[in-house]
């Protein structure tokens, strides 16, 4: 299992996926707002979306889980 984890404090500005969705290694799932700039979160490796943990509108710290892969 591999945990998607945000890169840097922001806003969930849009999730990408749905549980149970294949993903491709390097396909963006998350878009974060910090500074008026959208960050796109990338997975590391594919898999099946198990359980997204955060919302869209979510205030999240640097290295949060955003969701997890299997």
């Amino acid at each position: 299992m591999t945990i998607v984890k945000a890169s840097m404090a922001g806003t969930v500005w849009k999730i990408l996926v749905t549980e149970g969705e294949q993903v491709a290694a390097d396909q963006e799932v998350v878009i974060l707002e910090s500074m008026k700039m959208e960050i796109p979160i990338v997975t590391e490796e594919a898999g099946i979306v198990k359980r997204i943990i955060v919302a869209e509108g979510d205030f999240i710290n640097v290295d949060d889980d955003l969701l997890e892969i299997e």
